[in-house]
């Protein structure tokens, strides 16, 4: 049965286009993966000629077809703002990663997001996954109790801002990265146990 991950965030630049990638990149490594573009900007969409471990699909069908597509995974990578398919998404979704950078502004920008998943009784399979992190950030109190009152799950994996990741698009993953590797590693790993 295929398996539906949505990665929604209404922010831009919390890096869901390269976390979407490099979760699609690991688990093709053992199952058929789709990742299906639905930001205007198509970021992920102009690699899918690049790409041969997974497909990439600029998603223009009905949203109810999205369930009988032929994978095992298929990974939804959303636009930057509230778009009027998102409802829709989250309620077919198996898993919602909403992908956040760890700072007060970020918090504040994540709760329309974490609303309309809690509109959707979705907060159960919600993961929030603090991404991009700098070296030095350490996340405060306030963000973690900012989102306790979501009751959302919070990632162990933290994924660092690490220049592997950002050219991971380039050269297919992390692979020549062993610390980038074993975030994405963990990440997969929760991600699975969450999906089970």
């Amino acid at each position: 049965m295929t398996k539906i991950i949505l990665i929604t965030h209404q922010k831009g630049g919390v890096g869901k286009s390269t976390l979407t990638f490099n979760l699609a990149q690991n688990v093709s490594k053992n199952a058929k993966v789709a990742v299906l573009d639905f930001d205007f900007q198509g970021s992920l969409s102009q690699l899918s000629d690049m790409v041969t471990d997974f497909e990439i699909i600029s998603f223009k069908g009905e949203i109810n077809e999205i369930e009988q597509l032929d994978y095992d995974f298929i990974f939804i990578d959303t636009p930057p703002y509230l778009s009027s398919h998102l409802p829709c998404l989250i309620e077919l979704a198996d898993l919602i990663i909403v992908p956040t950078k760890a700072g007060v502004l970020d918090l504040l920008a994540i709760k329309s997001t974490l609303e309309l998943i809690e509109e959707q009784q979705k907060t159960l399979q919600t993961l929030v996954v603090f991404n991009m992190i700098k070296a030095s950030t350490t996340l405060t109190l306030e963000i973690l109790i900012g989102l306790a009152e979501y009751h959302v799950k919070v990632a162990n994996t933290h994924i660092s801002d690490l220049v592997s990741f950002t050219r991971s698009v380039l050269v297919k993953g992390v692979k020549n990265d062993k610390n980038a590797q074993k975030q994405i590693d963990n990440l997969t790993k929760e991600i699975l146990t969450e999906l089970i």
